[in-house]
């Protein structure tokens, strides 16, 4: 997950469920060359509170920011054109920004998509041989796959969300379809808890998650 899927996405859920957790991005970094570091504080509490998702309610907010490190600024200009054709965002809620910190080159561009109930991210990595509109376009498939589908928990949250909601007990949240590393995570973790965990098939793009 990127920084700011930890920052944005994830850790406003954690802290619902009672600690104080926040990131700070200390220094960017970009495969293969990493170098990232990011600084987290922690105020823990006994145990966690249990934590249900079944709606996120209206899409509030829809912004799209573009990164390169040691590339040209050319690339996010590109990626957000196309971001902004698929998905209909203005030009006021995209952002191409360059940076100069990190050890090595590198490219991702991100979608967040800000409702009532959740806030969810999503990365397209750039990648050598791949083209900076092919990125884009598969970025924008998968916000719309999950806007359309009207759930509040997106693919990779699904699965980053599963160990504290097992540990707190008595959670559920609606996802989409659950991808192979979701039920690959639940199988693990009923491998060492005592915990129910049931994927049941709203309708074809719906899916509710049910930890007992």
């Amino acid at each position: 997950p990127s920084f700011d899927f930890i920052q944005l996405a994830f850790l406003p859920l954690i802290n619902r469920m009672g600690p104080r957790v926040t990131a700070r991005l200390v220094q960017p970094g970009f495969y293969p060359a990493g170098g990232g570091v990011m600084q987290v504080d922690i105020e823990p509490v006994p145990r966690l509170m249990p934590l249900r998702l079944p709606e996120r309610g209206p899409v509030r907010e829809q912004t799209a920011t573009a990164l390169v490190s040691r590339l040209p600024l050319q690339i996010a200009h590109r990626e957000l054109h196309v971001i902004g054709r698929e998905l209909g965002l203005p030009a006021e809620d995209m952002q191409a920004r360059e940076i100069t910190s990190a050890r090595g080159p590198g490219n991702v561009v991100t979608v967040i998509i800000r409702s009532r109930h959740i806030t969810e991210v999503f990365a397209g990595f750039g990648m050598p041989g791949i083209r900076a509109e092919t990125v884009a376009s598969r970025l924008a498939e998968r916000v719309r796959h999950y806007l359309d589908a009207g759930v509040p928990v997106g693919e990779y949250l699904a699965d980053q969300l599963l160990l504290p909601l097992a540990l707190a007990g008595s959670s559920s949240y609606v996802t989409l379809r659950p991808s192979l590393h979701t039920t690959t995570n639940i199988a693990v973790l009923q491998q060492f808890m005592a915990r129910e965990i049931d994927c049941n098939r709203l309708d074809p793009d719906r899916w509710g998650v049910d930890l007992h």
